[in-house]
């Protein structure tokens, strides 16, 4: 899809045109005098009031059709994005044309990008049958070119993670993702380094290894260095790479398996906004670590009651083999702290707690402190994306105490799963500002609205670049 500004005399011929209505059936701020033509009659037979998620579609003297989308009581980002994106799933023909990026709200027309990028999005790869979505390209009137291109950039990449979760674990081996990883950060100019089993060994990533046992198919750990020439800042990312999650001998039940392809979407998020970042040219440092591998049963496979040793940090004695997504990050926080970043972040879909907590739509995060969470929460609200802060409640530690070991990886309780998964984390962290968000609930979108598509959402990923944004601004 290609994004692009236009002058306001453009020529609307065989184009759609998009404007976004309230729900007092007024035009959104900012869209013209297009409402004076329509016929109130049109409105009232099709039931149209300018709710979020109404798109109606009119005949219009001069384009081959107005959309009018409902933005609801109130033009805000989210809600034109989201107009946005459900009006571009209706357009039937390749070209709109939209004046929603000049409502007068901050970001207009980031809005309207996401919308249009996000909300288009299709994951057509093992599709045999039917077309590919209508709209080539959106025209924005009278838009500024470096806007639209920062926004194109945030949704391209968006869109590159919401491809690698889409893909079914079949063909996503961890070499696989390692590679599709690498060729991205190619084309990025981001330095790419994969090790293979036998350097994962080298560097002794006993729970990485430990989780991968159970699998025929290898494990793998990335890292990716973006290094611009005056850094103000060095942001240190790590992601969960789960390439399917069978439980191991732990064995999830079938239908809490039927998703476990979306296990990797920490690593996806991580990988992609290093990508954005680098993109974007922002003066921010990035080392980002994802440690990729299955979580299968087999004859080698970690048992409840083993003990692994990361490569650093207190010794893990395994009493669920499910709870593996703790595992891996105690050794890809281990890698990233020898690169000594300002910030550590690290993201994964790692508790059904979380998701109980929080729903589908919202993802925790949980700060070394709270200037560090306060961070992530403001550039997640840049970014148009819903955190909420838990708490690191130190006092559940004890909870995690071993028998025969440093720690063990699941709680005593089985309550507050996702503070103990924290609490387990933060002995990996080291000592300096650390965040961890568990995406579980909203890595996978499960109905198509607004500019969110069932399926991989992508989650996060443009938050982690409002943050590296942030630090730059904050120097």
């Amino acid at each position: 899809m290609e994004i692009k500004t236009v002058a306001p005399d453009v020529e609307l011929t065989g184009a759609t045109l998009i404007v976004g209505v309230m729900t007092d059936r007024e035009p959104a701020p900012g869209s013209g005098e297009v409402m004076a033509g329509v016929d109130s009659a049109f409105l009232d037979v099709a039931k149209f009031e300018g709710k979020p998620g109404q798109v109606l579609a009119l005949p219009h003297e001069h384009a081959a059709a107005l959309l009018l989308a409902g933005v609801g009581d109130e033009a805000s980002f989210d809600s034109v994005r989201s107009a946005v994106g459900n009006a571009i799933r209706a357009v039937k023909t390749t070209r709109a044309v939209t004046t929603l990026n000049q409502v007068p709200i901050e970001g207009a027309t980031r809005a309207v990008v996401e919308g249009a990028m996000l909300g288009g999005y299709e994951y057509r790869e093992y599709k045999t049958n039917g077309e590919a979505g209508a709209v080539v390209t959106v025209e924005l009137v009278d838009a500024e070119e470096t806007e639209i291109r920062d926004a194109v950039i945030g949704a391209e990449v968006t869109n590159l993670a919401r491809d690698w979760v889409n893909t079914p674990a079949l063909d996503l081996a961890p070499a696989t993702l390692a590679a599709r990883i690498a060729a991205a950060a190619e084309d990025a100019a981001v330095s790419c380094q994969v090790w293979d089993p036998e350097q994962i060994r080298e560097a002794a990533l006993g729970a990485l290894l430990g989780v991968a046992a159970g699998s025929e198919r290898s494990p793998s750990l990335v890292v990716l260095e973006y290094q611009p020439a005056e850094p103000k800042g060095h942001l240190g990312l790590v992601g969960k790479g789960i390439t399917f999650d069978s439980g191991g001998l732990s064995i999830k039940t079938a239908p809490f398996m039927e998703e476990m392809k979306d296990d990797m979407s920490g690593a996806a998020a991580v990988a992609a906004a290093t990508i954005g970042i680098a993109r974007l040219g922002l003066p921010i440092r990035v080392t980002a670590v994802m440690p990729l591998t299955d979580n299968a049963v087999g004859g080698n496979a970690t048992r409840p009651g083993d003990v692994l040793r990361p490569m650093t940090g207190p010794t893990i004695e395994v009493l669920n083999t499910d709870a593996e997504g703790r595992l891996v990050l105690a050794d890809g926080l281990g890698v990233v702290r020898r690169y000594q970043p300002d910030l550590i972040v690290d993201v994964a879909t790692l508790t059904g707690a979380a998701r109980v907590a929080l729903g589908d739509a919202i993802a925790a995060v949980f700060g070394s402190n709270s200037e560090v969470a306060a961070r992530v929460l403001a550039a997640a609200s840049r970014a148009g994306e819903h955190f909420w802060e838990l708490p690191l409640f130190k006092e559940y530690r004890k909870q995690l105490d071993s028998d025969i070991a440093d720690i063990k990886n699941i709680s005593a309780s089985r309550y507050g799963g996702a503070i103990a998964a924290a609490v387990f984390l933060a002995e990996y962290a080291g000592d300096g500002p650390w965040a961890h968000l568990d995406i579980a609930g909203p890595a996978r979108a499960r109905e198509t609205t607004g500019e969110q598509v069932k399926g991989a959402s992508g989650f996060g990923v443009r938050t982690l670049i409002e943050l590296a944004k942030g630090m730059a601004e904050s120097v």
